[in-house]
């Protein structure tokens, strides 16, 4: 018998239910996992709001670090004892025991913790996707980074700096202005009180930046382009403020011939040989200490809606955990 966060219907934090249910013996492909730690992400408020819609009832997460339990038919890489974490499908990691195909999982290196691997491994390898291989930020290069005290954000700040760039950041406060700043931001842009456009195109000597990293969508989206030095490339890869209303593509054009993408962490790492090679490279640059994580909350598992409400109340620093 594993506890887990199930929801029979969308809506706020108050549909998430504590529930029992049994964990079969893992099918072909297939690993049971027992989690020691939870990732919290925003992506979970969008299932559980219905903003992406997910067949219901449903499970809900998609990080966790944990031990193997078991193993089904045809699974020869993994065995009972492994620490292994994992970022993506199926919904379910609000759980404490969960059945996942092997082939999502990886090795969780000895001098990480269960909380690093599952602070890191959405949050990471979407920062890994972002810098490397959505747009690969050079040395010299000025880049912009919206929210940059979340967990994303201070690790895109401390992994961009490391690659040589310069980073400008927005965070809601200064007391996170201070903690983007303690993490390798250069700038920071109060937003709640500053023009992001307007102090971009301050710090840069009216140049403009090479990319901008956007995961709040629809309040964000037109100052965001407004940032952009000609060429530039526009990545909204989240909707915090709602999705991005429809536009005239022609507008990329007018404003310097900018480059416009909407990328998924899970398209990334469709293919296993791509996700091994993204976790590696994350691992490394953690164990270096060239990034540092910030698990800054903790809750317990069956607390999952107040760690919700924290979250969408940008209440939260750096990563959040919830423990099984």
């Amino acid at each position: 018998m594993s506890r887990l966060i199930r929801f029979e219907r969308t809506g706020g934090p108050e549909v998430l239910q504590w529930v029992e249910a049994e964990v079969p013996a893992p099918a072909a492909g297939e690993v049971r996992l027992r989690h020691h730690a939870v990732g919290l992400n925003y992506i979970d408020t969008y299932h559980r709001s219905g903003l992406y819609p997910v067949p219901l009832p449903s499970g809900i997460g998609l990080e966790a670090a944990g031990v193997v339990d078991a193993v089904g038919e045809g699974v020869s890489d993994l065995a009972p004892g492994d620490r292994v974490a994992y970022a993506g499908g199926p919904l379910g990691a609000y759980s404490e025991i969960r059945n996942i195909p092997a082939d999502r999982l990886v090795r969780l290196p000895d001098a990480l913790s269960f909380e690093q691997g599952a602070a890191m491994m959405l949050q990471g390898l979407t920062a890994q996707y972002l810098l490397r291989r959505t747009y690969r930020v050079q040395p010299g290069d000025t880049i912009l980074i919206h929210a940059a005290a979340g967990g994303v954000g201070l690790i895109v700040c401390q992994w961009a700096k490391a690659l040589g760039a310069t980073v400008i950041g927005t965070v809601g406060s200064d007391e996170k202005a201070e903690l983007a700043r303690l993490h390798g931001c250069d700038h920071t842009i109060v937003y709640t009180r500053e023009t992001v456009s307007t102090r971009v195109r301050e710090i840069t000597g009216g140049e403009g930046v090479a990319v901008v990293y956007d995961s709040i969508g629809k309040d964000t989206f037109m100052d965001s382009l407004a940032c952009l030095r000609p060429l530039g490339m526009m990545v909204t890869f989240g909707n915090a403020s709602g999705p991005v209303a429809p536009f005239d593509p022609g507008l990329l054009g007018k404003m310097g011939s900018l480059f416009l993408t909407r990328p998924s962490l899970f398209a990334y790492t469709a293919r296993r040989a791509d996700l091994l090679a993204m976790a590696a490279e994350l691992f490394s640059v953690v164990a270096s200490g060239q990034v540092r994580l910030s698990i800054n909350q903790r809750y317990p598992l069956h607390d999952a809606a107040t760690a919700h409400r924290e979250l969408e109340a940008r209440r939260t620093t750096g990563s959040t955990i919830l423990i099984p």
